[in-house]
């Protein structure tokens, strides 16, 4: 298993704070710094949101080891030939270290302040469907066209190509709908879902391969991922304490939660990595709580080991 830290970009984080938690993610041996994809907040009072793929273009100069990427960037928001550039810039600049985490998009008053289209959902997940079939065409770096119901792509020939190859990992999150894993499974290399049980972990890995299966590809080929809260302390007492302050901001279930010693919260996340997770975003609602970052870096050593 391995550990990231998760950022919910939105709620006020400003450039030296981005590059504080970078360089704390990078010295503590966390795999990666993930971020929010949203210009809205709604965890908070509204506040200042700087762009996603902005913020990690410039953090992937600032850094030299961490993975970065989105959990996850609407397709609601840009046209696919324009993400694919960013993402392949990005991926440039940091020298193959960037993830894509894509969805349908979901918040419909971001949307409406923004101006962004926000049709119903089924069309949403239609638009997503052709969205990705754009962005991988436009990685490969050869000149296409393209005819959809959603975008038409005439004389395309999206350059340079990834340093990644094929190309950047492609993230899919959701909440385990038939459709959503459909896609995933034809698509993605990496489903990420939140908050789960490992029971709850265990059936979606069941069902994630069983769409895999009909999509012909092997079960097992999407990596399944887990965004949550993790709160480790010295003891209890002191995990309890920094989930507190995470749960003011984040209104979350406190039994969804990851919290106490550092054996107690590695012998929950074995149980999740038992159920067939493979990485963990660890949402990181106090970002002020450099401790807290010390130790996620020393529960991922102990994945390492």
């Amino acid at each position: 298993m391995r550990l990231c830290l998760m950022i919910e970009g939105q709620e006020g984080v400003l450039w030296d704070e981005w590059l504080a938690l970078a360089r704390a993610v990078e010295s503590v041996g966390l795999e990666g710094l993930f971020r929010s994809d949203h210009y809205t907040s709604f965890h908070a009072a509204p506040g200042p949101a700087m762009d996603a793929w902005a913020t990690i273009a410039g953090l992937a100069a600032a850094t030299s080891r961490i993975r970065l990427g989105t959990l996850v960037t609407p397709a609601t928001f840009r046209p696919p030939s324009e993400l694919a550039r960013v993402v392949v810039t990005a991926d440039h600049i940091s020298g193959g270290r960037v993830s894509l985490g894509l969805g349908a998009g979901w918040f419909e008053k971001e949307h409406r302040q923004n101006g962004f289209p926000f049709p119903p959902t089924a069309e949403r997940l239609s638009m997503l469907a052709e969205y990705v079939e754009v962005l991988l065409r436009s990685w490969r770096a050869s000149q296409f066209d393209f005819r959809g119901k959603h975008f038409t792509i005439e004389g395309q020939r999206a350059l340079p190509a990834p340093v990644q190859r094929p190309h950047p990992p492609l993230i899919f999150g959701g909440s385990g709908g038939p459709r959503s894993l459909r896609l995933a499974a034809r698509f993605a290399n990496e489903y990420n879902a939140a908050f789960l049980t490992p029971e709850e972990a265990a059936d979606l890995r069941r069902r994630l391969d069983e769409a895999c299966r009909v999509e012909g590809r092997d079960p097992g080929a999407v990596a399944l991922s887990l965004m949550t809260l993790v709160a480790p302390g010295t003891d209890t007492a002191d995990a309890e304490a920094r989930l507190d302050r995470m749960l003011s901001v984040f209104r979350v279930p406190r039994a969804r939660c990851q919290s106490g010693s550092l054996d107690e919260v590695e012998s929950s996340l074995r149980d999740l990595e038992d159920a067939g997770v493979k990485r963990i975003y660890s949402q990181h609602p106090d970002r002020h709580d450099f401790k807290s970052i010390e130790l996620l870096g020393e529960l991922a050593a102990r994945f390492e080991e």
